[in-house]
């Protein structure tokens, strides 16, 4: 079986990782700061975004890949995946622009959480329920 539905989420978020990375380059070369932030609110923003990033995907994409191999229905996974996806952009948003609250982190870790929470939920569902 090839998780097609996680394939097409980890692309779609690996794109958008390519992105923050860029983002993280493109201030390391403006500021001339190799490691660290040299003491820059941007650069130490846009490393938080992408860090911020880095820590949540993956095991969310794990979930997610679990769910799929678990047999669930694609009208199952999508949910999660559209959830994760828009959650990160919200997140990504939300604290590339502040450093403070903002309804961008807020909503984009609350999804993040919600996708977390939910796909733990079906695996668990999974591993009593199913036959495998």
């Amino acid at each position: 079986m090839v998780p097609r539905v996680t394939l097409l989420y980890a692309s779609l978020l690996c794109l958008i990782l390519i992105f923050l990375s860029y983002r993280v380059v493109r201030y390391r070369v403006k500021f001339k700061v190799g490691i660290g932030d040299g003491g820059h609110a941007e650069l130490a923003r846009a490393i938080r975004v992408q860090g911020n990033f880095v820590e949540y995907v993956p095991i969310a994409l794990l979930m997610i890949l679990l769910v799929e191999l678990a047999g669930f229905s694609a009208w199952v996974i999508h949910p999660l995946g559209i959830t994760l996806l828009g959650g990160r952009m919200w997140h990504a948003w939300g604290l590339g622009t502040s450093s403070g609250a903002s309804l961008g982190r807020v909503a984009g870790t609350s999804s993040s959480w919600l996708v977390l929470g939910t796909a733990s939920i079906l695996c668990l569902l999974a591993l009593f329920t199913k036959t495998f």
